[in-house]
């Protein structure tokens, strides 16, 4: 028979924190969670403060009002620093959120041609590829062939080699022209020139845009309050007449008896 290996408990050890610790690259241990029994401790200053038992660097964390959070788990023993983790992980989210805004998106821009374009619609169509190109995106020429048209695919290719002659200055041939049922197309690419200053143009507008953020909440509300009030558009309420049931003195009263005309009173 034979001999049946078995891994060292030392080694066995290691490959179980190497498999728990799989998934805390985003979220690390603090605290309690914390599962060794010494630790190597970072101060909040970024002093070294040395290896000492986990239950004195949670006390020392606590009194300082922070956390003790794990940094570097694989060490020997784990490396872990006293810090305000939920500042830490807030900062480490403003960082993502920049560093997404600072990059260069590629799209792929469709640009369609005929056989028998006139030349102001392809002046137009290169004009509008030149543009695509020159923002870092990329720009797939195509040229739609109808009914018969599909005999003289050569007018199709004559008309790409021109286009990538146009821009030339600007675009190189990522993708050669090739036939996909009834289209011919071509896909260009920014050369690396024009893509690095495209890169340059994003990272400047989000280098500004962090320069110059939106008005708080608390300023819009200050413009509201210099404003001044506007005239109400309703019309103050006219009172009620006053309704009565009883009659005046001049209701009541006869009235005079008519005597006849031209005789003495």
């Amino acid at each position: 028979m034979g001999s049946r290996s078995y891994t060292p408990s030392k080694e066995r050890n290691i490959l179980r924190d190497q498999r728990s610790s799989r998934g805390q690259s985003r979220d690390q241990r603090t605290n309690r969670r914390i599962r060794a029994r010494e630790v190597r401790v970072i101060g909040s200053g970024g002093e070294q403060l040395g290896v000492m038992p986990l239950e004195a660097a949670l006390e020392k964390s606590r009194s300082e009002g922070l956390d003790l959070v794990e940094i570097s788990p694989m060490a020997s023993p784990p490396v872990c620093k006293i810090m305000d983790y939920g500042k830490f992980k807030y900062e480490e989210k403003k960082k993502a959120s920049e560093a997404k805004r600072a990059q260069v998106v590629v799209h792929l821009k469709e640009v369609k041609l005929r056989p028998k374009t006139e030349d102001h619609d392809y002046d137009f169509k290169v004009r509008n590829t030149r543009r695509f190109i020159e923002e870092g995106d990329k720009a797939k020429v195509v040229i739609q062939f109808r009914g018969r048209e599909i005999t003289h695919k050569e007018q199709g290719t004559a008309i790409l080699d021109d286009v990538a002659k146009d821009l030339k200055d600007v675009a190189v041939v990522e993708q050669p022209p090739r036939m996909e049922g009834r289209l011919m197309f071509m896909i260009l690419a920014p050369n690396p020139k024009v893509a690095q200053r495209a890169r340059e143009q994003v990272r400047a507008a989000a280098a500004e845009a962090k320069r110059s953020p939106p008005p708080s909440a608390e300023k819009a509300a200050e413009k509201a309050a210099e404003k001044p009030a506007e005239p109400s558009a309703e019309k103050p309420a006219e009172p009620a007449a006053a309704t009565s049931s009883a009659t005046t003195p001049e209701e009541n009263a006869p009235a005079p008896a008519s005597t006849p005309t031209g005789t003495p009173a």
